[in-house]
């Protein structure tokens, strides 16, 4: 396990107003492809500007575990189409290699910040041991293709469950497109209660994706995919009941989006 850094001063204030005391966390769910490494790097990033802790996620995946279990499973290489024999041996070796690449990844986005942070382990299912461990003051950083969409432009299912059912907001970071300071926006009438009860405000004032906001109007999932695509800069602040009201529309629209997408609850 990666060692802790020190933490700051008890009681030291922050800029959203509470204290360290509080235990302000940032937690990152891993997997190592290159979409979860690149979100953990922006989760490092945010704990160490709001002063929280990083907590890595590793979740072992007990139903892949069961499956390799049986001895007719097979694993397809994404690239090669070729079918192997799974088995549990083989998978937990993988699961090892796996482990080491994390947490080679978590020393790098902590190397030179002054950030407490710590890789926490589990075995179950991806889901529930992320919702068991999110509380309502954490935020939760997402990879966008990792986590079960290990290919195309789809959203995986481990995702949408998360963004659907965590009691925090939830970021949704793209490795594919970096992202480039811009407005923070969000939908008229819909101030969002940001993180830590940030106001937009201060959002724009603290962190360095952001130049300036920017109000949208309503509109509807085509119209707002063809003007992010314009857009492609800052970030989309979106309340949880706005989105569900979008993925009913097109289900797949967070995977066309560009920008890092912030889902409140």
């Amino acid at each position: 396990m990666t060692p802790e850094l020190p933490s700051t001063e008890p009681g030291r204030s922050t800029a959203t107003g509470l204290t360290s005391d509080e235990a302000l966390r940032v937690l990152a769910l891993l997997d190592d492809s290159r979409q979860g490494l690149a979100a953990l790097q922006a989760a490092a990033a945010l704990a160490e500007q709001a002063r929280a802790e990083l907590v890595a996620l590793f979740v072992e995946d007990l139903d892949l575990l069961a499956c390799a279990a049986f001895p007719f499973s097979r694993e397809v290489g994404a690239s090669s189409g070729v079918a192997r024999p799974l088995s549990s041996e083989s998978l937990e070796a993988s699961l090892a290699r796996q482990m080491q690449r994390v947490q080679r990844a978590l020393r790098l986005a902590a190397e030179g910040r002054a950030l407490r942070h710590r890789l926490q382990v589990s075995r179950g299912q991806v889901a529930s041991v992320a919702l068991e461990e999110a509380g309502p003051g954490d935020v939760l950083v997402l990879g966008k293709a990792g986590l079960s969409a290990r290919w195309g432009n789809r959203l995986g299912s481990t995702s949408q469950r998360l963004l659907l059912e965590a009691p925090c907001t939830v970021i949704i970071w793209d490795e594919r497109h970096p992202p480039e300071p811009g407005p923070l926006r969000y939908f008229r009438g819909e101030v969002p209660a940001l993180p830590w009860g940030e106001t937009p405000e201060e959002a724009v004032r603290r962190h360095p994706l952001f130049l300036g906001r920017e109000e949208l109007a309503p509109m509807d999932a085509p119209a707002l995919e063809r003007f992010l695509a314009r857009a492609r800069r800052g970030a989309l602040v979106i309340t949880r009941a706005r989105l569900i009201t979008l993925l009913e529309q097109d289900v797949d629209l967070l995977a066309r989006i560009p920008v890092p997408v912030v889902v409140v609850p």
